[in-house]
């Protein structure tokens, strides 16, 4: 029962973060099924994938409704991830866990640096041409795919700074590509799916799933710098985090 009580707390927070930056789900589950829930790592990025997909979902159709969801360039930018997410996921089978931690975690780090530089306002969505847009699509595919995480916390960046989305739109989109990148990686690995201990890995999603609407109405009332700088902060902390786990 304890363990069950953690697993719905991870999911509430796991969620209300999805819902309200469009990100930071797998940099958050993967963590916490480790080292709370004990999940062996190989166990934790695909139950992580799991539920991240099915949250992301349910926050997608919210943020749809708000307007938030550019289909067009996300769809593009979405199917350019599909291969290289399910090429790479089988080759992170292959290497050292410690060498993928630390890689996880400069990424994330780059990653928060970027959405804290002063940049020049947004110009319209459309800036960014198919090919650019398919171009950092799959680069991010590949990336999601050799780490087992959602992508979100690469995702929204690239889309605040490659390709020139505002950051609501950006939160919003997220989320497509986070959908699809994780799919794709779920399928490299469906020989290990059925081994996930689903006494945890369902009210973990739940709890997600609920709290991720109420993380979208929270996102709301909060404007695009205070919510660039809070997923900053969240990167950061868990790039130190893991960054110190790569080097004992």
């Amino acid at each position: 029962m304890i363990t069950i009580t953690l697993a719905v707390l991870c999911g509430v927070l796991v969620g209300s973060v999805l819902g309200t930056l469009g990100a930071g789900g797998s940099v958050l589950t993967v963590p916490a099924l480790i080292y709370l829930l004990g999940l062996a790592p190989a166990s934790a990025t695909t139950a992580s994938l799991f539920i991240v997909s099915v949250t992301s979902i349910a926050a997608l159709c919210v943020h749809a409704r708000g307007g938030h969801v550019r289909w067009k360039k996300g769809l593009l930018f979405a199917a350019a991830g599909i291969v290289p997410a399910a090429v790479t996921g089988l080759a992170s089978t292959r290497l050292p866990e410690q060498l993928l931690i630390a890689a996880f975690a400069l990424l994330a780090a780059q990653a928060a640096i970027m959405m804290l530089r002063p940049s020049t306002p947004a110009v319209a969505c459309h800036t960014a041409g198919p090919v650019k847009t398919a171009g950092t699509g799959a680069g991010l595919g590949a990336v999601t795919g050799l780490l087992g995480v959602g992508g979100g916390f690469l995702v929204v960046p690239a889309l605040v700074s490659v390709l020139s989305f505002n950051m609501r739109a950006a939160v919003g989109t997220s989320l497509l590509v986070i959908i699809t990148n994780s799919l794709a990686s779920l399928a490299a690995r469906a020989s290990t799916i059925t081994a996930l201990p689903w006494a945890i890995v369902l009210p973990f999603t739940a709890a997600a799933v609920s709290a991720s609407w109420l993380g979208k109405r929270v996102g709301g009332n909060v404007s695009s710098t205070v919510l660039q700088r809070v997923f900053a902060g969240i990167l950061l902390l868990v790039a130190a985090a893991m960054l110190a786990d790569a080097a004992l």
